[in-house]
């Protein structure tokens, strides 16, 4: 089965409300558990292969286990990958490259944070809670939530008045890739 035939059997079977376990977890597919449950992610190196080389590297670290979602904007985003838990923070990798594309940001789809810099993606990344199109050709798409959007929704929303910043905010209870999970 080629690639894209591949993430097309993902996405019907994310549509058709299939559980991760029915669904084939490949080297590119990452569990992220928060305490609601489980997120399955399928990475996109096709659109973003530096990105998500460098996610990759960091997941089997163990970088992202215990790390705050700390700025969700309730309709938009849940951000994650902080290791200061503020937005300022990054891993101790070089920053990437942008790998901009036009695929689209919808409700799942997986993007890298940056600043003002269009290269300075390193690992904060955040997951779009609804479209979010205005970010098309403007941020790198890493990945979409195949399964367990139910959970990311129950990620705790910041405040509107402080651009999404959470107080006492839900953590990332474990990263892993699927093929090295137990």
């Amino acid at each position: 089965m080629n690639r894209r035939t591949a993430l097309g059997a993902l996405a019907l079977a994310a549509a058709l409300g299939l559980s991760s376990a029915a669904q084939a977890a490949g080297p590119d597919t990452v569990y992220l558990d928060t305490k609601d449950g489980r997120v399955t992610i399928e990475l996109r190196p096709d659109l973003a292969p530096k990105h998500v080389k460098q996610l990759k590297t960091l997941i089997s670290q163990g970088f992202y286990n215990g790390l705050k979602f700390h700025r969700v904007i309730d309709g938009f985003m849940a951000q994650t990958g902080d290791p200061n838990g503020n937005g300022t923070g990054g891993s101790k990798l070089p920053n990437i490259p942008a790998e901009f594309t036009a695929t689209p940001f919808l409700r799942g789809t997986v993007g890298m944070a940056r600043s003002q810099d269009p290269n300075s993606a390193n690992s904060q990344f955040f997951i779009c809670l609804a479209p979010a199109t205005f970010l098309n050709n403007n941020y790198t798409v890493v990945g979409v939530v195949t399964d367990g959007m139910d959970a990311v929704d129950k990620i705790k929303k910041g405040s509107k008045s402080e651009n999404g910043s959470v107080k006492d905010p839900d953590k990332i209870v474990k990263m892993e890739l699927a093929e090295k999970a137990k």
